[in-house]
């Protein structure tokens, strides 16, 4: 006997395919979706497919836009280039309203173990940009995990020798952590970013 009418299952089944929602969340979505009026459930549709027809990659630098362009390459300077791993990263660092240059998104990582190396993410293109002219400063924004780590050892080694200055975020104890609590590899990068006071 099935558990579920076919069309709930469908969409319990779709709503596991998106990223950490599991099968019970997925069945309170579906509830939701089932309950909602034919306006507000066309207009949930409706935002889905104009989500999936509009947004586009930015050609120069890969973050999310509606036109071929993005805003932040239209309107900033790109003497400084932030480089990060998805465009949801431009997302976190555009809240803190701290950094006014540029981005770059590579769209992973160097991950061997998953099979993806720097011909599979958009280094090339972040040359290109340096090569074009008028970059002082590469930030490099990869997560602080094995893979964000090697990505950025990489684009720093092909950097440098260009003359361009390349920085990499800080990294380390989280404001209100007890040293106790730290794990060593954090420990371990707090030590060696520490700076003067």
């Amino acid at each position: 006997m099935k558990v579920f009418i076919e069309p709930i299952g469908r969409l319990i089944n779709e709503f596991t395919k998106l990223p950490g929602v599991g099968a019970k969340t997925a069945q309170r979505y579906a509830y939701k979706v089932v309950n909602m009026t034919e306006e507000e459930a066309k207009n949930f549709a409706e935002s889905i497919l104009d989500a999936k027809r509009k947004v586009h990659y930015c050609k120069i630098c890969g973050n999310f836009s509606e036109g071929e362009i993005c805003e932040i390459c239209k309107n900033r300077t790109a003497e400084t280039i932030c480089v990060v791993k998805e465009p949801k990263d431009c997302v976190a660092i555009e809240k803190l309203a701290e950094f006014n240059g540029v981005y770059h998104v590579l769209h992973g990582t160097i991950s061997p173990l998953n099979g993806v190396g720097p011909s599979d993410i958009r280094i090339r293109e972040l040359l290109e940009r340096i090569k074009a002219g008028g970059v002082k400063e590469i930030i490099l924004a990869t997560n602080p995990d094995v893979e964000g780590e090697a990505t950025a050892m990489y684009i720093s080694g092909l950097i440098k020798p260009l003359g361009i200055k390349v920085t990499r975020l800080a990294s380390g104890i989280s404001i209100g952590t007890d040293l106790e609590y730290a794990d060593e590899v954090t420990l371990a990068r707090a030590f060696v970013d520490r700076k003067p006071m």
